[in-house]
C-alpha cells in the first residue's frame, strides 16, 4: 500500500470514528431502570423483600426514637448516611414531576411501579416527620466510614416547629407532597388524598412561621446552606395550585410576585436550593395553557423569566448564558455540578412539551427558536452524561462499558454485611477501605457522580468527593428525562408492545383496588409464537395468562399459540396501587 492510499484510508477511518462518536445511540430505558435502583441502595430502614439492590440491609431502625417519634425510613443524601431534608423534599418533587408530566412514557416503559416506590419511600418518611420535620448530624458521620448496617454515629434529629421556623424546608416539603399527591391521583387516591392534606398543612406552616432552616438547625449550614425561602413558598404554592385547582393558590403567587422575586428573579440555574426557574416553568404552563384568567398579565411576567432561563442555556440570551465545558455539559459550580445539568435538561425538555402543546415558539434576545431546540439541548444533556463526552465515560454507574469505579460511597467502597458479616468499626473504613486503589466491591447502579470539572476533566478518585460522589437529587431529573427522551429517540427489537389501562376500581374498607387491563400488540412482521412474559410486583390475581412452573413467568393460554402481525391478544389483573412490571423472558 502506497502512502498516499495509507492517508486515504486513515482519513475514512477518522471520518468514521467521527460519525460514530456523533451518532452514539443510548438506552434510555435501561437508563432509566438504572436510576431506580441508585434509590433502592439509598433507602434508610426496614429494606423491602423486593429490593434490588441485594448488598443492602437494614439500617436506621432506631431514627428519631430518643426525640419520641418514629423516624425510620426515607433516604440517605449521597455517599454518606445523613437525610438532609431540603434536597430529599427536591429529590421527590423532582421524581413527582417527572410521573406527572410524562406518565404516559414511563407506564409505556413498565416503570410507574419502580416510580411511585421511589417517591413513596420518601413521601412515606415526610408523613411519619410531619409537623417535625428533620435533618441529621453530618459531622458526626463524616467522621466515619463505614456502612449503614453498621452505624454507630449519634443519629440526632431537629424538629421544626413555630419557634424554629423552615420555611424553605417545610414549603418545599409542601411542594414534594403536593406534586406527589398528583403522580399517585389515579393509582391510589386515598393515598393522594392524604399527601395533599399533609401538603396544605406543611404550607400554612411554612407561610405563617418564617425563617431559615439552617438558622435552626445549623449543622446543615455548611452541608446545604439556604439561600432564602421565598421560592420555595412560591414553588409550594404553584403545586397545590396543581394538585388543588384552588385560586387560592394561584393567587397567592401573583400577589407575592414581586415580594418574593418570583417575577424579578432571572436565574441560570434550578437546584435543590434555588426553585425560581422550576416555578417560573410551571406557571408557564398555567398561562399557555389559557388558566390565567385574571392573572395572566403577571404570568406573562414569570414567562419571561422562564424564557431567560431556557435562553440561557441554549446560548441564545445575548451574552447571559450558562456556562457550559468544551465538551457542552453545563457548569454552575465545581461541587457536585452534575445536578445542575441533569435539572436544566428536565427544565427545558418539560418546557419544550409546554410550548408544543401551545403551539408557540420561544423567543430569545437572538432570535426565534422553535420548542425542538429546547429537546435537543435536553438530549445533550443527556448523551453527555451516558458517554458522549471527551472522556467516552458513563456518568451514571453501571451504564454503558466505562463508568466510574472508585465512586465516593461508603456502602458501596465496602464488602457488604452479606459477605463480610463482621462489623467494620467507625474508623476501621478509613483505615482498611476508603484508601483501597481497587474499585468498589460493589458497584451502586444508577448513580450519577458529580461529574468533570469545566474543562471536562474526570478524575476517578474515591477521595475526590466533589467530582465522585453522587447524590438523590441530582440523580432525580434524570427519571423525566430518560423517559421522555426513550419516547422518542428509543430504539428496540422487541416484536410486541404492551398497552396498560385501568378499567375500573374499587375500594374495600381502606384499601382500592384496580383493574387493569393490558393489550399484548405484535407490531412486528412476523408471527410471535412461545411468548414468555415475567410480571413481577404482581399481589393480586391474574385472568388470560397461563402460569408456568417458574416463579413470575407467565405464558399465553393454550388456544392462543401464535400472536400474528398486527394482532393482539389481551389479559387483566387486579392490584392495589401501581401497575405490575411486565417485560418478556422469550419469543420465537
Amino acid at each position: 500500500m502506497n502512502k498516499f492510499s495509507l492517508h486515504n484510508l486513515l482519513f475514512v477511518i477518522g471520518l468514521l470514528s467521527l460519525k460514530a462518536a456523533a451518532g452514539l445511540a443510548f438506552n434510555y430505558g435501561d437508563a432509566l431502570d438504572k436510576t431506580f435502583m441508585f434509590y433502592e441502595a439509598q433507602r434508610s430502614g426496614k429494606i423491602p423483600a423486593n429490593q434490588r439492590i441485594k448488598w443492602r440491609g437494614d439500617s436506621g431502625l432506631k431514627d428519631g426514637f430518643l426525640q419520641g417519634v418514629n423516624l425510620v425510613g426515607g433516604y440517605y443524601d449521597a455517599g454518606d448516611h445523613v437525610k438532609f431534608g431540603l434536597p430529599m423534599a427536591f429529590t421527590v418533587t423532582m421524581l413527582a414531576w417527572g410521573a406527572v408530566e410524562y406518565r404516559k412514557e414511563i407506564t409505556s416503559l413498565d416503570q410507574m411501579g419502580h416510580t411511585l416506590a421511589s417517591i413513596r419511600w420518601g413521601t412515606d418518611y415526610f408523613i411519619k416527620a410531619h409537623p417535625s420535620p428533620n435533618v441529621g448530624d453530618g459531622d458526626s458521620d463524616h467522621y466515619c466510614w463505614e456502612r449503614a448496617e453498621d452505624m454507630t454515629t449519634p443519629r440526632n434529629a431537629y424538629k421544626l416547629d413555630q419557634y424554629h421556623p423552615g420555611s424553605d424546608l417545610a414549603g418545599e416539603t409542601a411542594a414534594a407532597l403536593a406534586a406527589s399527591a398528583i403522580a399517585f391521583k389515579q393509582y391510589n387516591s386515598s393515598y393522594s388524598n392524604l399527601l395533599l392534606v399533609h401538603a396544605k398543612q406543611l404550607f400554612s406552616f411554612a407561610d405563617r412561621f418564617r425563617g431559615l432552616y439552617d438558622d435552626c438547625i445549623t449543622n446543615a449550614k455548611q452541608y446545604y446552606a439556604s439561600s432564602g425561602y421565598s421560592d420555595e413558598l412560591l414553588w409550594a404554592a404553584a403545586w397545590l395550585y396543581q394538585a388543588t385547582g384552588d385560586e387560592y393558590y394561584l393567587k397567592y403567587v401573583v400577589d407575592n410576585a414581586v415580594y418574593m422575586g418570583g417575577t424579578g428573579w432571572a436565574v441560570k440555574e434550578f437546584s435543590w436550593d434555588n426553585k425560581y426557574a422550576g416555578l417560573q416553568v410551571l406557571l408557564s404552563k398555567v398561562l399557555m395553557e389559557g388558566d390565567g384568567g385574571a392573572y395572566a398579565s403577571t404570568l406573562k411576567q414569570y414567562q419571561a423569566k422562564a424564557d431567560y432561563f431556557a435562553c440561557a442555556c441554549l446560548q441564545k440570551n445575548d451574552g447571559y448564558n450558562v456556562q457550559k465545558t468544551p465538551g457542552g455539559l453545563v457548569y454552575v459550580r465545581e461541587w457536585n455540578n452534575m445536578q445542575y445539568a441533569t435539572t436544566s435538561a428536565f427544565l427545558l425538555a418539560v418546557y419544550s412539551d409546554y410550548l408544543s402543546v401551545a403551539n408557540t415558539k420561544l423567543t430569545c434576545p437572538e432570535g426565534i427558536v422553535q420548542p425542538q431546540e429546547l429537546l435537543n439541548f435536553a438530549k445533550s444533556q443527556a448523551d453527555y452524561i451516558l458517554g458522549q463526552n471527551p472522556k467516552t465515560m458513563s456518568y451514571l454507574v453501571g451504564y454503558g462499558p466505562k463508568y466510574p469505579v472508585h465512586v465516593h460511597h461508603r456502602g458501596a467502597s465496602i464488602a457488604s454485611i452479606f459477605t463480610l458479616r463482621s462489623m467494620v468499626e467507625c474508623v476501621q473504613g478509613f483505615e482498611l477501605w476508603y484508601h483501597r486503589s481497587e474499585g468498589n466491591p460493589n458497584v451502586i447502579h444508577g448513580a450519577l457522580v458529580g461529574g468533570p470539572d469545566q474543562n471536562d476533566n474526570f478524575n476517578d478518585d474515591r477521595s475526590n468527593y466533589e467530582q465522585t460522589e453522587p447524590t438523590i437529587s441530582g440523580t432525580a431529573p434524570l427519571v423525566g428525562l430518560f423517559a421522555k427522551l426513550h419516547s422518542i429517540y428509543g430504539t428496540t427489537d422487541v416484536p410486541v408492545k404492551f398497552l396498560h389501562s385501568i378499567t375500573s376500581s374499587w375500594t374495600v374498607g381502606t384499601t382500592t383496588y384496580y383493574r387493569h387491563k393490558v393489550i399484548i400488540k405484535n407490531t412486528s412482521a412476523k408471527p410471535v409464537t412461545d411468548l414468555k412474559l415475567v410480571i413481577e410486583n404482581l399481589s393480586g390475581s391474574i385472568w388470560g395468562l397461563s402460569p408456568t412452573r417458574e416463579k413470575n413467568i407467565y405464558q399465553l393460554p393454550e388456544w392462543l399459540k401464535v400472536i400474528n402481525p398486527d394482532s393482539d391478544c389481551s389479559f387483566v389483573y387486579v392490584e392495589e396501587g401501581p401497575q405490575a412490571r411486565i417485560s418478556i423472558q422469550s419469543y420465537n
